[in-house]
C-alpha cells in the first residue's frame, strides 16, 4: 500500500512539475531566445552626412533626413540629389522630419509641426525617392493618442506602417500601426518595458528595431538600441536590448537606423556637438561650434 502511494505521489509531483514549467515557458523572461539580443554587431566605418534625424537604404542608395531636408546619397556617400524645402504641397503646417524608411522607390516620412517636445499636426507622407517630391499623405488619426512622430518603418511582410512618438507618457509607450496600402489605422501596439525618448525605428528579417536617447550626453552615458516583435493581431509587445551605443565618438544624440540589405549592415545616425534640450538644438559643448552628424555602419 505505501508502495502504491508513493508511486501516486512521485507521479502527482511529477505532472505538477511538468505544469508549473508549461505556465512558466509562457513568461517572456523564460525564453532565452526572445529576450537576449538578436544579433551581435562590429562598427566598421562612419560617414558624416547632411541630415541629423534619420537614415533608411534601398537597392543603390541612401536616403538622409534632416529636420527640414531630404537628401539622397549614392553608394560611395556623394550627394545625388537634395531637397532643402520639402514641405511643399501640405494642408496644415508643419516644419519637422523624424526619421525615413524607404519602400519601392518611395520614402515613408513622419512629418509634424514641433516646438520644444511638443508634436502637432502629424502626417504620414509619401515621396518620391529620386524627385524627393511630395507626392501623398496619409489620413491621421488623433484618436490614437500620438502625440508626436520621431520615427516611421515600413513592414512589407504585414503590409503595415509603423510609427514610433518621442513624446513619453502614455504616447510614447506605443506604437502605431497604419495599412500600408490606402493609409487605415489599424490600431497600436503597447510596448512592454518601453523604452525612453524613441528616435527611430526600422523593421528587419520580422523584428522591429528602435533607437532610443536614453542616455544622458552631460554624463556620458550611452544611447541604445532596442527590439520587439509583434502580428497584426497583437496588441502589446515585449521590448529587449539590442545594443549599446558605446563606440561613438563622443556621446550625443541617437537618431534614426536602417539595414542595408546589399551588405547586411546596420546603418545608425548619430550627432555629437549640439546640446539638446526638450528635443530642440540649445548651443553647443566645449570645443564644438557645429553639430556633426554621422552614420554609424556596423556588421552584423
Amino acid at each position: 500500500m505505501k508502495k502504491i502511494t508513493s508511486a501516486i505521489m512521485i507521479m502527482f509531483l511529477a505532472a505538477a512539475m511538468t505544469a508549473c514549467a508549461s505556465t512558466s515557458s509562457k513568461r517572456p523572461e523564460d525564453n532565452k531566445k526572445l529576450m537576449l539580443p538578436k544579433n551581435s554587431y562590429k562598427l566598421e566605418a562612419r560617414h558624416e552626412v547632411n541630415g541629423r534625424q534619420g537614415v533608411c537604404s534601398e537597392g543603390d542608395y541612401y536616403w538622409v533626413s534632416g529636420s527640414t531636408t531630404l537628401t539622397k546619397y549614392d553608394r560611395n556617400w556623394k550627394v545625388v540629389k537634395e531637397n532643402k524645402d520639402p514641405f511643399k504641397g501640405y494642408e496644415k503646417e508643419v516644419n519637422h522630419i523624424g526619421d525615413i524608411d524607404v519602400y519601392k522607390n518611395e520614402l515613408y516620412v513622419g512629418v509634424e509641426y514641433f516646438m520644444d517636445g511638443v508634436g502637432r499636426n502629424i502626417q504620414v507622407a509619401v515621396y518620391d525617392a529620386d524627385t524627393l517630391q511630395l507626392k501623398r499623405t496619409f489620413p491621421f488619426k488623433p484618436e490614437s493618442g500620438q502625440l508626436e512622430c520621431s520615427g516611421i518603418a515600413v513592414n512589407p511582410d504585414d503590409g503595415v506602417v509603423v510609427m514610433c512618438s518621442w513624446v513619453g507618457e502614455e504616447s510614447g509607450r506605443y506604437l502605431y500601426r497604419y495599412n500600408l496600402k490606402d493609409g487605415k489605422y489599424l490600431g497600436k501596439v503597447h510596448m512592454q518595458a518601453p523604452p525612453q525618448w524613441l528616435q527611430g525605428i526600422a523593421y528587419n528579417d520580422g523584428y522591429y528595431y528602435m533607437t532610443a536617447d536614453d542616455g544622458t550626453a552631460d554624463d556620458n552615458e550611452p544611447d541604445h538600441i532596442y527590439a520587439t516583435k509583434f502580428g497584426l493581431k497583437d496588441s502589446s509587445c515585449i521590448v529587449t536590448l539590442e545594443r549599446t551605443l558605446d563606440d561613438v565618438k563622443r556621446q550625443g544624440e541617437i537618431e534614426g537606423l536602417t539595414f542595408d540589405q546589399n551588405k547586411d549592415n546596420l546603418m545608425v545616425l548619430y550627432n555629437r556637438g549640439a546640446r539638446i534640450v526638450l528635443g530642440m538644438p540649445k548651443g553647443f559643448y566645449e570645443g564644438y561650434d557645429r553639430e556633426i552628424s554621422e552614420v554609424f555602419v556596423y556588421s552584423k
